[in-house]
């Protein structure tokens, strides 16, 4: 079968892999000059599915008012009279029950934890390397309400089968010996021993030239204008100006800008570009820079070992499609880092960047078939495209062949928005 992906991020280019390896002809097609080169390029490096949970929760409304007026805030939101953005919140906060969080939860921790096991059984099979490290993911806490809370978190763990430790000041020294220096500021913590790091861009990349290998094209250079639909079913995707590329089936794994692209064909997703930031520094002294992943609770800050770098990723910006590098936010992520690794990397060295994360309101992707028989979506994965891309691409592969999946996945269509979803995107 012919297949055309849209969209060469880290989702786009496993999507690809997986068909590839299930013997499809397959065509990646992006306007960057390079896989990986958005989204994918500089997160945070965390391959999660412990951590995997969605933004909407119980207190959360309470929690984002405090957020907002913090100085270093975790949350930011440029008001905006934008109908999308709007009932991109609304669909939220209708999401922040107990009953909702649990339901959301359970689909992201299955899909998150499926898709870590097809990354260890894909870097067998290739020998795919990418700074990775197999040493959990401590979630720190400063305080002891935080840690007093995680309580809703470890009954949908246990119900999972993730491993976990609930750890003292002492216990994540022991982990993270680097914060013996600021063990002051720690009330306990959250291992979560199955958890994993990454260079996401290093991985992309390195796996499209496999897909390459494997017979995948890539058009790079190539601005994807509109989808062609005749009956119920897609003809073709129009680029560059008049160009028609055709295949069989289609896969949108467009991150953020795939709603864009689905409207016109009258599919909604309520998925929306959450603005986030990350700084990249080198490492000055090894024993002072973090093992693996510390999650610092208090501002959603990620703190990441890359190789010989450190990789500082958070911030929830909620400013459209804006690129623009902010200072405030560059801030945040220097005083996470510095408050708890000061001795570790030199921030005076370090890269800024920004990236849109493909959110949806209730924190699950959106991942398999639509309402015409050969469109498929990939997308919405929001901060966890990463940890979520292979599990996703195999599970779209299957679906596309006619194979049974191995896990579940009624409930990660579009299918679950229609009768929900009643602020079109503009």
């Amino acid at each position: 079968m012919r297949i055309l992906v849209l969209g060469s991020g880290v989702v786009g280019v496993t999507s690809a892999y997986y068909l590839a390896k299930q013997g499809h002809e397959v065509t990646v097609v992006d306007r960057q000059p390079a896989a990986g080169m958005e989204t994918s390029f500089a997160n945070a490096g965390q391959i999660s599915p412990g951590y995997s949970a969605p933004w909407a929760a119980p207190g959360i409304p309470i929690k984002a008012m405090k957020w907002l007026m913090m100085k270093h805030r975790p949350l930011v939101l440029w008001p905006r009279p934008e109908m999308r953005l709007w009932g991109w919140l609304a669909h939220m906060l209708a999401n922040c029950t107990e009953d909702a969080y649990r339901r959301n939860k359970s689909r992201m921790v299955a899909l998150a934890e499926y898709s870590r096991d097809c990354l260890r059984e894909l870097r067998q099979e290739t020998g795919i390397t990418y700074d990775h490290r197999e040493k959990g993911l401590l979630q720190l806490f400063r305080t002891q309400k935080q840690l007093d809370g995680i309580g809703e978190d470890t009954t949908v763990l246990d119900a999972y089968g993730v491993p976990y430790e609930i750890l003292d000041p002492a216990g994540c020294v022991s982990v993270e010996p680097a914060l013996n220096l600021v063990q002051s500021k720690v009330a306990g913590g959250l291992r979560l021993l199955g958890d994993e790091t990454g260079d996401a861009y290093l991985f992309t990349q390195r796996l499209a030239v496999i897909a390459e290998r494997m017979g995948v094209r890539f058009r790079y250079g190539t601005t994807i204008q509109k989808l062609l639909i005749e009956g119920e079913r897609i003809s073709g995707v129009l680029v560059n100006g008049g160009e028609v590329l055709r295949a069989d089936t289609y896969v949108a794994a467009m991150g953020s800008y795939t709603p864009q692209l689905l409207k016109p064909l009258g599919i909604h997703l309520p998925v929306y570009p959450v603005k986030g930031y990350s700084l990249t520094m080198p490492i000055v002294n090894p024993d002072a820079a973090p093992v693996s992943t510390v999650m610092d609770e208090t501002y959603k800050v990620g703190i990441t070992r890359l190789g010989d770098r450190i990789r500082i990723g958070g911030t929830a910006e909620l400013a459209g499609f804006s690129q623009r590098l902010r200072t405030p936010r560059r801030a945040t992520l220097e005083h996470s880092v510095t408050d708890l690794f000061p001795q570790g990397g030199d921030v005076r060295q370090a890269s800024f960047w920004t990236g849109l994360r493909p959110m949806t309101p209730d924190g699950t992707p959106v991942v398999g078939s639509t309402r015409y028989g050969n469109l498929y979506t990939n997308t919405g994965h929001g901060t966890l495209g990463w940890t979520m891309a292979c599990g996703s691409g195999r599970l779209l592969a299957d679906l596309i062949s006619g194979r049974a999946p191995e896990i579940s996945h009624s409930d990660l269509t579009g299918d679950r928005y229609r009768k929900e979803w009643r602020f079109h995107p503009a």
